[in-house]
């Protein structure tokens, strides 16, 4: 009997320290993933070859947008050009074409840029074509949406041209969804 009580202690020890370090590696990934800011983040850019490093924009807030070329809110590539120049000093605006809406963005990224130089005049930064939802959601958009990633809040992208402004440390501070101008007050508050 004694013996079986010495196993069972042991099995109730050895159960215990299996929990323990399972749960503080669970801890620690966890500590590792709400670290991770947007300048760990480097994608292509919509011009071949090029590339967008999100830590050439530290000091800046960056909006990050999701866009399409032929959807109810494309005229918003309007407002995002106005207040990339307006607030150039402390803003990067960064769009991210992508087709998951509507199939509204099925063009190549040759013929993205080309619209948007256009009909909108767009200078701000255009990342290659991308998905924001699914199973091929691209990275960055998973640690824009998911709070385990961001430390701030999980978000849906429900439509196009739904919105992310980061600080001037690489941290969440919000997501608009599509109807939300990137002129609005509910943004540019937190430009000013």
């Amino acid at each position: 009997m004694k013996k079986m009580f010495i196993m069972l202690l042991s099995f109730v020890a050895f159960f215990n320290s299996c929990a323990q370090k399972k749960s503080e590696a669970s801890k620690t990934k966890t500590k590792e993933l709400m670290g991770k800011t947007i300048y760990d983040y480097k994608v292509d850019a919509l011009e071949e070859g090029k590339t967008i490093n999100f830590a050439d924009f530290k000091g800046k807030k960056i909006l990050i947008v999701n866009t399409a070329s032929e959807c109810g809110f494309t005229p918003q590539y309007k407002d995002l050009e106005q207040i990339s120049k307006e607030y150039g000093d402390k803003l990067v605006v960064v769009g991210f074409p992508a087709n998951n809406f509507g199939g509204q963005e099925p063009g190549s990224n040759v013929e993205i840029g080309a619209f948007c130089e256009k009909n909108y005049g767009v200078t701000f930064p255009l990342a290659a074509k991308v998905s924001v939802k699914g199973d091929d959601m691209a990275p960055i958009f998973k640690f824009l949406t998911e709070k385990d990633l961001n430390g701030v809040k999980d978000s849906k992208i429900l439509w196009n041209f739904t919105k992310f402004l980061v600080d001037e440390n690489g941290k969440l501070i919000d997501s608009f969804k599509s109807d939300v101008k990137p002129t609005d007050e509910a943004l540019t508050k937190y430009l000013n």
